[in-house]
């Protein structure tokens, strides 16, 4: 069982991207819900390098509420990155993921702290379901998860987004990792712990356009496979194993009916067909080595994760949480 609800203080992690249109509403609707709790809280702001007022709004809320902190990192470093620099930034006893557009209501809060009450480490909401976005998004969300879970050597739990609640002890877990090649979803399964699930029902976007595409969106799901399984390197090294054999298996074929049946060898259009294909699969199993490789590579570097351009810390709460 966690410390008494007096002590504890909930942090609030929102990465955000050129959120001006929504961010007033958000904080609005944030606020009612954590004056109503029985805890000290703060809410960090992660700007990923935003081109609109998103920085400006954040500080006019910093300047008539001290639980508000802001990080303003020096470009945009992606959301990966930004939810860790924002991880890197809280103190509280447990910690709240919560993307800026609305979709993840902040009235499902509460619920979410009485499950770490009850010794919970992590709360993942699951989408039950997803309001505002297409048939092919939802299906490709529904199939990619379901993908990744096969070939990923840890269970991630499915349809579940960064939308959760973590116990200090799992922050503690998370800031040691120190991989350059940040899937979060996979990081937050795989160092484990007590985990459960609640089912909730995602909104619609309130305002603004949406920042992730597909082409961001397919490099993502890249970033999870290759991050957390090796399974696609054996899968090729299976499919050309199994084609090695049936290339062998033909020759014997077509060589021992010419010996022995002076049967001539034709077919130039299956010739043609059986090199493209053997030719697609290298160029398929080169380019999956080159992910692997490619993140190898940026590993080795050891570079910085981000760079913080400003931050201001909230006035850590010691009293009342008004």
């Amino acid at each position: 069982m966690n410390a008494a609800p007096s002590d504890n203080l909930i942090s609030i992690v929102i990465p955000a991207y050129n959120e001006e249109d929504v961010l007033h509403e958000l904080h609005r609707r944030l606020k009612l819900v954590l004056n109503a709790l029985d805890m000290r809280h703060e809410i960090i702001y992660v700007d990923d390098g935003s081109k609109d007022a998103t920085v400006e709004i954040i500080k006019s809320f910093r300047a008539n509420d001290p639980s508000v902190g802001l990080i303003k990192l020096s470009r945009n470093f992606g959301k990966e990155i930004a939810l860790t620099a924002g991880l890197h930034g809280t103190l509280g006893d447990c910690v709240i993921v919560i993307d800026a557009d609305l979709q993840d209501p902040p009235e499902l809060i509460p619920q979410m702290v009485a499950a770490w009450r009850e010794g919970a480490e992590v709360v993942n909401m699951r989408r039950n379901s997803r309001a505002g976005e297409t048939l092919f998004k939802k299906w490709s969300a529904h199939t990619y998860y379901r993908i990744l879970n096969k070939l990923s050597d840890v269970p991630i739990p499915e349809d579940v987004g960064d939308f959760r609640l973590m116990s200090r002890k799992v922050i503690q877990a998370l800031n040691a990792l120190p991989e350059s090649n940040r899937y979060m979803k996979g990081l937050f399964a795989w160092v484990g712990f007590q985990q459960v699930t609640q089912l909730y029902d995602r909104d619609a976007r309130a305002a603004g356009l949406v920042k992730q595409n597909y082409p961001k969106l397919i490099g993502l799901a890249l970033e999870g496979i290759t991050s957390f399984s090796v399974k696609p390197l054996r899968i090729i090294s299976l499919v050309g194993f199994m084609c090695a054999l049936v290339a062998f298996g033909m020759t014997a074929f077509y060589l021992l009916k010419a010996i022995f049946m002076g049967d001539s060898v034709r077919g130039f259009p299956t010739l043609i067909v059986s090199l493209f294909f053997l030719g697609g699969l290298q160029l398929v199993s080169i380019g999956i080595l080159g992910e692997y490789l490619g993140r190898m590579f940026i590993e080795t570097k050891r570079r910085p994760l981000y760079f913080i351009d400003e931050q201001l810390l909230s006035h850590r709460p010691t009293g009342e949480n008004k």
